[in-house]
């Protein structure tokens, strides 16, 4: 089973993990310091909410698809660069609390989009340094990958 991934960052944990249990109906699968992830079964949907700044609206931070296996994962990239597609392609990377395998792509409007495995759980919230997520919005636009500080990363 996959479904798609939607990471949103979040100026107030707490209010926005109390909104989208009542909104789902469930509570968060996961919860760690500045992180919460909820595993919906209907629709399916993986919603990762990352603590942000207060005082600031809520804005996408990336989109994802949740595979099965690293095979998955594996196939994905083969299609998404047989497709034309420039990918990024990042193995055994502690991200959102979890060590995964991942591809990452970058839609018309620099949106990052990834496909991924969990393998394990992790103890860190950040990416590592470089990572195709972790780039400034500068670097978006110029195609640099700058890292920017953890806490600004998935």
């Amino acid at each position: 089973m996959s479904r798609v991934q939607l990471a949103l960052r979040v100026p107030d944990l707490a209010a926005s993990i109390a909104f989208y249990t009542r909104l789902f109906g469930t509570e968060p699968a996961k919860l760690r310091d500045g992180y919460a992830n909820f595993a919906i079964a209907e629709p399916p949907l993986k919603l990762v909410l990352v603590e942000g700044t207060a005082g600031d609206d809520t804005r996408m931070d990336h989109l994802g698809v949740e595979v099965d296996s690293t095979e998955a994962v594996v196939a994905a990239t083969a299609r998404l660069a047989d497709a034309g597609l420039a990918t990024d392609v990042e193995s055994d990377t502690t991200c959102c609390y979890a060590l995964q395998d991942k591809v990452w792509v970058h839609g018309p409007g620099q949106e990052p989009w990834e496909v991924y495995v969990v393998k394990a759980d992790a103890d860190s919230l950040s990416k590592q340094q470089g990572s195709t997520c972790c780039s400034s919005p500068a670097g978006a636009e110029t195609g640099a990958n700058e890292p920017v500080a953890a806490s600004d990363c998935c």
